[in-house]
């Protein structure tokens, strides 16, 4: 197929190289110029010059930081694509996106004859890199999902369908919320037993192989924390918007769920104390703070 790919970051890079390695046409655009003639170097695929160049294509991947960034992407007046898409086109925002804005953005792109899916992914940059990401597909048109799986399938190793359009976002917000749950859980942890004189590896020793078992505490406190590595790949960030995501759509759907709040607030205070950029896994540094007396 004829793919548009915007967005070639951390994430971004490694999933249109696969698409090349599976014998797909790549035409590429990122905001940083230099990116997009540092990959058709190093992998191939042609950079867009302009939005018209975008006109011929048969499908498009967004992978980008945010849903606004993505609609910015897409409808801006000046430099959005869609105005040079053909109808009947697929945009696959593969982004974190926000769940309500992604079915408004559909039904925009709807009336252009253009069909939008989700299809956010877990696994990071390390999953990325061998093609074997987790991917959540949302969307409304069947014909459409089906079109766009075997694109899918040379990103990820997994593709799962959530429902209808925006359920692939809520999915992805939610899964991080999760991680990023269990992660303070064990950060927390880490940080009360050490004051009171336990041995951070020898702690995670142990709940590796009891019921506090995660996937924070096998890989991420192991790999990342207790060494003091904090180089995952997955900035402080965008990790926060996720869980505010999550926290937004428990109260979009009435709920009251404490723990997305509590979540919420405490990676808000990371990302704001530390700064966006940092890596995720730094988070604890911001909570390792004494009580008042």
């Amino acid at each position: 197929m004829k793919v548009g790919f915007i967005g070639i970051g951390n994430m971004g890079w490694p999933m249109a190289a696969n698409l090349l390695k599976a014998g797909h046409e790549v035409l590429l655009h990122d905001t940083n110029a230099n990116r997009c003639v540092d990959f058709t170097k190093a992998q191939g695929g042609v950079g867009a010059r302009t939005p018209a160049d975008f006109g011929n294509i048969e499908a498009l991947v967004t992978m980008l930081p945010t849903g606004a960034i993505v609609r910015e992407a897409l409808t801006d007046p000046n430099t959005g694509v869609a105005r040079h898409l053909k109808a009947g086109t697929l945009v696959i925002d593969m982004s974190s996106s926000e769940p309500a804005g992604t079915r408004t953005l559909g039904e925009e792109l709807g009336k252009r004859g253009i069909v939008l899916l989700d299809a956010p992914v877990s696994g990071a940059v390390p999953r990325a890199k061998t093609g074997t990401l987790t991917i959540m597909l949302g969307g409304d048109d069947r014909a459409a999902m089906e079109r766009a799986k075997p694109l899918l399938l040379c990103m990820g190793n997994q593709v799962f369908e959530t429902g209808p359009l925006g359920t692939g976002h809520a999915m992805k917000a939610l899964n991080n919320f999760v991680a990023a749950a269990c992660y303070t859980a064990s950060a927390e942890a880490l940080l009360i037993g050490k004051r009171f004189g336990l041995d951070g590896h020898r702690m995670i020793d142990i709940i590796n192989v009891s019921t506090g078992r995660n996937f924070n505490t096998e890989v991420v406190m192991k790999e990342q924390v207790i060494d003091r590595k904090f180089s995952s790949g997955f900035s402080l960030g965008l990790l926060a918007k996720d869980v505010k995501i999550a926290a937004d759509l428990a109260r979009t759907v009435r709920m009251d769920a404490p723990l997305t709040r509590l979540v919420n607030d405490r990676y808000s205070l990371a990302r704001d104390s530390l700064g966006a950029a940092s890596d995720c896994t730094e988070a604890l540094k911001s909570w390792d703070n004494a009580l008042p007396d």
